[in-house]
């Protein structure tokens, strides 16, 4: 798989596809998904403080993945996937206490940090292309 482009093309959508923002185009956003989805799933409501963390730095990647796709200056884009590299770092350091707390299966723990990993590598490339 190629690099991902730093702007996604803005051409119109093909007749009877629906059109997407810069955001979707990028494979890191889908993982940032697929990250959240997973991390809103982990914790029992029990722990509702370590639960609501989990959620809101995983949010946090998507988010912030979506607001730097919509920048246009390479310096904003840089800003905005480096605060969302930040929270896939954070959402990794959650799962250690996860880990350690035994809030969650070894097998999702692995998973969740699997993307979590991934999704700082992407960032860290394309952070390093914009700078």
């Amino acid at each position: 798989m190629g690099p991902e482009p730093l702007v996604p093309s803005v051409e119109p959508s093909p007749e009877g596809e629906e059109p997407q923002l810069d955001a979707n185009r990028l494979h890191v956003y889908h993982v940032a998904l697929e990250l959240h989805c997973m991390c809103s799933t982990l914790v029992a409501s029990l722990n509702r403080i370590v639960k609501d963390q989990l959620e809101r730095a995983s949010l946090s990647v998507v988010l912030n993945v979506a607001e730097a796709g919509g920048r246009r200056s390479r310096r904003d884009k840089a800003r905005y996937y480096a605060i969302a590299r930040g929270s896939a770092t954070e959402v990794a350091a959650l799962l250690d206490v996860l880990e350690r707390r035994r809030l969650a299966s070894p097998a999702q723990i692995r998973s969740g940090r699997h993307l979590a990993i991934r999704i700082v590598q992407m960032l860290t490339r394309i952070h390093q292309r914009l700078a």
